[in-house]
């Protein structure tokens, strides 16, 4: 078995881990307590992106850099932005793109540390100017202030939702996304309502993803994806089972999860 690469010196090793992705495509330097750590959500939200996307895609909260890596490691001709407000998140992304495990997506990507609630001169300032972007995918804190609560700060603010963030987040979106670019966006089912009104008039052709834990059990999440100044209908789409039997993850999870499929077919 190949020894993981040591963690870089930018954070702190004892308080990290080193994960790898896509079977080893990418690491991730990741808190080894409190904050966010990536996973299935961070995976499957980057797998919305078409296989072929060959254009620049912000990652909006993107945490250690999890989602945006994903799409750099399975889109060979795509370049990432990821953006973080939060310092100490921030400064495991910029961690993880330093590591030398992952020399092959460094010219690819880049971290700034930027509010995406930001609007005009301050927003294109941090880094996110208009009609910059291809696409932009964005894994929002979604959890109400009384669900999962959570006593570390790093870890509640990346989970827990603010009155109007899905709004504020679409709007700056909608505004630094080129028109026929995309946005996809992960959430919680009872999400769908607030979600569509925050693409309406923004982004069209949108299409919707269920995520299943098992197929007799209700979705947990689902995975919105819009073209930006389209105007197709509606479209709910097949449903990702995440496990067939058993605790293993289904043949399609396991292609979604390991960057070997996209989650729309495309």
């Amino acid at each position: 078995m190949t020894a993981e690469p040591e963690i870089a010196d930018a954070v702190e090793p004892a308080t990290t881990t080193l994960d790898a992705f896509h079977r080893g495509g990418f690491w991730l330097v990741q808190p080894a307590r409190g904050g966010h750590r990536a996973g299935m959500d961070a995976m499957t939200l980057a797998a919305s992106v078409p296989s072929a996307f060959a254009g620049h895609l912000a990652d909006f909260g993107a945490g250690a850099g999890a989602a945006g890596l994903a799409v750099a490691s399975r889109c060979p001709s795509a370049s990432v932005t990821l953006a973080e407000i939060t310092p100490e998140m921030a400064l495991y992304a910029e961690a993880t793109l330093a590591h030398p495990a992952n020399a092959a997506l460094k010219s690819r990507a880049k971290v700034i540390r930027a509010d995406v609630e930001l609007t005009g001169r301050a927003r294109a300032e941090a880094g996110l100017a208009d009609n910059s972007f291809d696409f932009v995918i964005m894994n929002p804190p979604f959890n109400a202030a009384h669900d999962r609560a959570t006593p570390d700060p790093l870890r509640q603010k990346a989970h827990v939702m603010d009155d109007g963030l899905f709004e504020r987040w679409m709007k700056s979106a909608a505004a630094v996304v080129r028109p026929r670019g995309g946005v996809a966006v992960i959430a919680r089912p009872d999400a769908l309502a607030p979600l569509l009104d925050a693409v309406k008039g923004r982004f069209g052709s949108v299409q919707i993803v269920p995520i299943h834990p098992r197929a007799e059990l209700p979705a947990i999440r689902i995975v919105l994806r819009g073209t930006r100044a389209a105007r197709g209908p509606l479209s709910l789409c097949p449903p990702l089972v995440l496990h067939d039997a058993g605790e293993a993850f289904s043949a399609r999870a396991e292609d979604i999860v390991n960057g070997r499929a996209s989650l729309f077919g495309d």
